[in-house]
C-alpha cells in the first residue's frame, strides 16, 4: 500500500479547519467553551492554523471524568481546539485508515457500528458449528506508542505529519510515558482500530476459521471444529503478546454455536437477538425518566416522542417488542409515546 502524504499546511487550510470546527461543535453550541470559541471563530481558527504550521499543536489540555458503562472507564475529553485538530486530521486521513481495515472490523466506521456487528455475529453462529470469543485486557491503556507509530509510518509519510501524530500520542498518554490512548478522543478510535488490524488478518488466514467480527477490542470468529478454535486462539494470543505487547483477558470462550454468544450488550442466538439485561435496565430507567418529565409537564408530546425514539434505537435489531409493551403497560400507556408503534 502506497503511503499517504498529509502536509501540516493541508491540515491548517481554512476550509478544512472550518469543516472540522463544524464537526466538533455540532450539537454543542450552548456549551460555554464552544460558545466562547465560536464568538471569535476567525481569530481562534487563525491561532490554531498557526500552531499547526509551527508544530506547537496540540495544546494537550483535557478534562478527566469517570463513567460506569457498565464497567469503570476513565474518559479524557480533549479541549475544543484539540478536538478540532483531531477532526481536521481525520478529514484527510480517514480514507487511509479505512483502507487499512478488513470489512469485519465494525467499531467507529461509516456504515457499520454495534448493530451491524451483532448481526454479523449471528450470521457467524448460523454458519459455523464452533466459535471463539475474546477481548483484550486493558486495551487502550496497554497500547505502546512506538509500535503504533511504526504502524502509522508504514501508512503515512512526511516527517512533520508523523511528528504531529507523535505529539498527539505523547500528550494523551494515559498509562505513563509512551503507553496508552485516551478513551474519548477521535484519534484514539482510529489508532485503536488500526492497531489490531494484524490480529484480524491472522484470524482470517487460519484454516477452518471464518465469520470474523471485531468491535474495537472484542473479537468473535467461527470455527469448523474445536481443534481449529483452540489452534486459532493460541495463534492470536501469541501474536498479541509477541508483536503488540497485549494480553487477552482470562477465560476466553470456546463454545458450540448453538449455545449463542453475548456481544456488545446483546444476547445473540442462531434464531434470535435479544437485548442484554443491562441494556434493558438502561432502557427502562430512561423511559421512566421521560414519563416523569412528561407527566410533570416539562416536556411536550413531540419531545417525548423524540426521546423515546432515541432510546429505542439502542435496541435496534433485537426482539424487544414484548418487553417494551410490558414496560409501557406499567406506565399506563396503550401504545408508545408520540404514537410510535411498539
Amino acid at each position: 500500500m502506497k503511503r499517504l502524504a498529509i502536509p501540516p499546511a493541508a491540515i491548517a487550510e481554512r476550509k478544512n479547519l472550518l469543516l472540522a470546527s463544524w464537526k466538533a461543535c455540532r450539537g454543542k453550541r450552548r456549551r460555554p467553551a464552544v460558545a466562547h470559541f465560536l464568538a471569535d471563530l476567525d481569530r481562534n481558527i487563525d491561532h490554531l492554523a498557526d500552531a499547526i504550521r509551527r508544530g506547537s499543536a496540540p495544546q494537550g489540555v483535557s478534562s478527566r471524568f469517570v463513567i460506569h458503562d457498565p464497567k469503570r472507564r476513565v474518559i479524557h475529553a480533549a479541549c475544543l481546539a484539540d478536538r478540532i485538530l483531531h477532526h481536521a486530521i481525520l478529514n484527510l486521513a480517514e480514507p487511509r485508515f479505512e483502507a487499512m481495515l478488513v470489512d469485519s472490523c465494525y467499531a467507529c466506521r461509516p456504515g457499520k457500528g454495534v448493530h451491524a456487528a451483532v448481526a454479523a455475529v449471528q450470521r457467524g453462529l448460523r454458519r459455523w458449528p464452533w466459535f471463539v470469543q475474546v477481548d483484550v485486557d486493558a486495551y487502550f491503556p496497554s497500547i505502546r506508542h512506538e509500535l503504533l507509530l511504526d504502524l502509522l509510518a508504514r501508512r503515512f509519510k512526511g516527517a512533520d505529519f508523523l511528528a504531529l501524530l507523535a505529539r498527539i500520542l505523547r500528550v494523551g498518554a494515559t498509562a505513563g510515558p509512551g503507553r496508552g490512548l485516551p478513551i474519548g478522543a477521535l484519534t484514539s478510535q482510529h489508532f485503536a482500530n488500526a492497531f489490531l488490524d494484524s490480529a484480524d488478518r491472522l484470524v482470517l488466514a487460519r484454516a477452518g476459521c471464518g465469520g470474523h467480527v471485531r468491535y474495537m477490542d472484542d473479537l468473535f470468529w467461527g470455527c469448523a471444529s474445536r481443534a481449529a478454535a483452540e489452534d486459532s486462539l493460541a495463534a492470536l494470543d501469541a501474536h498479541l503478546r509477541e508483536a503488540k505487547g497485549l494480553a487477552l483477558k482470562a477465560r476466553p470462550r470456546i463454545a458450540r454455536s448453538r449455545e449463542g454468544a453475548r456481544f456488545c450488550g446483546f444476547r445473540v442466538r442462531q434464531g434470535v437477538i435479544l437485548p442484554g439485561a443491562r441494556k434493558m435496565a438502561r432502557f427502562r430507567a430512561a423511559m421512566m425518566r421521560i414519563d416523569a418529565l412528561h407527566r410533570a409537564g416539562l416536556v411536550d408530546e413531540a419531545d417525548c416522542q423524540r426521546a423515546w425514539a432515541v432510546h429505542r434505537s439502542a435496541l435496534h435489531g433485537a426482539a424487544s417488542q414484548g418487553l417494551r409493551r410490558r414496560l409501557l403497560a406499567t406506565l399506563g400507556y396503550d401504545g408508545e409515546p408520540g404514537g410510535l408503534s411498539a
